[in-house]
């Protein structure tokens, strides 16, 4: 699994930081994702893929073949 966010999609929302804190924080100035772990290990994948598809802005992508 690696995972890619866009920041120009984000609304700054942090329900991704909310469920998985190990793989997704915030900028302080204007709360945009950050991504901080692009290939999360196996236990993380499905709230990884949760806080993809509750994403408001679309902004996470997971490609499930990296």
């Amino acid at each position: 699994m690696k995972i890619t966010v866009d920041q120009d999609r984000c609304c700054g929302a942090g329900t991704c930081v909310l469920l998985a804190p190990d793989v997704f924080d915030q900028r302080e100035e204007d709360g945009i994702v950050l991504l901080l772990d692009e290939t999360p290990g196996a236990e993380l994948h499905d709230i990884v893929r949760e806080a993809s598809h509750v994403c408001p802005g679309a902004a996470i992508t997971v490609n499930e073949t990296a």
